[in-house]
């Protein structure tokens, strides 16, 4: 028997010199896509959002950094839609969006004020697709991560890479909240989640409570929370 169509589809477009996993989420049934994290080469995403046929209805952002939030303001004045997300205790660093672009040579990188805060347990919905939503605070005070149950798919930015996690070296980070968000908030959504992180290669829920050296079951035996992350973003 052939394998049922998929609600959603995704293509990825890496971004600014961190090459930051921009992901653009659609509707399969309406073409209704959110592009995710828009942290730069706006034109770019656009194009190729265009070249599909799909029609931008919506920003998601997960967390307030640089990398992810930059393009934000500039693809929202060339969409007309809303920004959503992500929890307002990171509109601190949505503040430094600017001063961070000169340092990192993205200098049209713009602050803005998401159309919609979002908090754990809410939903956002696209097309005829529903996205839950969880507050995963650690790396960022802030970080929100996406979760479409049916298709068994998740962007979760900087909390969770393969074989790393998110940094915790920044102002209000929280190593001990990052394991938590991965151990509490990810790893319930079960083991066959794949997910798209905010840099580095598609991974597995299952593949990286197998093998991850920071959040693997192993690990956790061993040094349950207190470990001290340093990801690669």
């Amino acid at each position: 028997m052939s394998q049922p169509a998929s609600p959603i589809g995704v293509f990825v477009t890496p971004v600014t010199p961190l090459q930051q996993n921009c992901t653009t989420v659609w509707c399969t049934a309406t073409n209704k896509a959110a592009v995710i994290d828009p942290g730069g080469s706006v034109d770019a995403i656009l194009a190729e959002v265009a070249r599909r046929g799909l029609t931008v209805d919506q920003i998601w952002i997960t967390h307030g950094h640089l990398d992810h939030a930059g393009g934000a303001a500039e693809m929202q004045e060339k969409t007309e839609v809303q920004i959503t997300g992500p929890q307002k205790a990171d509109q601190f660093w949505i503040d430094r969006i600017v001063e961070s672009g000169k340092m990192y040579g993205l200098p049209d990188a713009r602050p803005f004020t998401p159309d919609r805060w979002l908090e754990d347990g809410d939903t956002v919905s696209l097309g005829e697709t529903t996205w839950e939503v969880s507050h995963c605070p650690g790396h960022t005070p802030g970080h929100v991560i996406f979760f479409n149950r049916e298709a068994r798919f998740a962007q979760v930015g900087d909390v969770l890479f393969k074989g790393s996690v998110g940094r915790t070296d920044f102002p209000m980070s929280d190593p001990p909240a990052l394991i938590r968000s991965v151990i509490e908030k990810l790893w319930p959504l079960g083991d066959d989640v794949t997910f798209v992180p905010g840099h580095g290669p598609i991974s597995t829920f299952g593949e990286e409570r197998r093998t991850n050296p920071f959040v693997s079951d192993a690990a956790m035996r061993q040094a349950p929370i207190q470990r001290e992350p340093t990801g690669p973003a």
